[in-house]
């Protein structure tokens, strides 16, 4: 079950990045890692530094995707964000911001995908 769900989960991030390089944004990383957390994507929207979660929900019995973003999980994406401008300064003097891109079982195609910018400032 687990590596169905770790495949769900890789999936539902390429349908992200392919959804959002379609609409001009670039990749810079998918799935950076540090001792803070990891960053599903980072990608750049003209000079913008974009951290995007990605969340997949097969079902919606313990909440949705974007429901699980909550109070903590943002502090940890922001952590690792944080971690990532001062290990990659090139990035660090660029205006950032935070992306959910949410999708379930039903929209996996990217039919219902859910792009929300500036998630965080809501």
């Amino acid at each position: 079950m687990t590596d169905r769900r770790h495949a769900s989960g890789r999936a539902a991030e390429q349908h992200a990045r392919n959804h959002l390089e379609q609409h001009g944004l670039r990749l810079l990383f998918q799935n950076w890692s540090c001792r803070c957390g990891e960053l599903d994507l980072v990608m750049l929207d003209g000079d913008t530094v974009v951290f995007v979660e990605v969340r997949y929900r097969q079902h919606a019995a313990w909440g949705g995707a974007l429901e699980s973003v909550d109070s903590r999980k943002r502090a940890k994406i922001s952590a690792a964000a944080h971690y990532f401008l001062q290990q990659q300064s090139r990035w660090a003097s660029s205006p950032c911001r935070f992306d959910v891109v949410t999708m379930s079982a039903i929209d996996s195609s990217g039919h219902g995908l859910n792009w929300i910018q500036n998630a965080f400032d809501t």
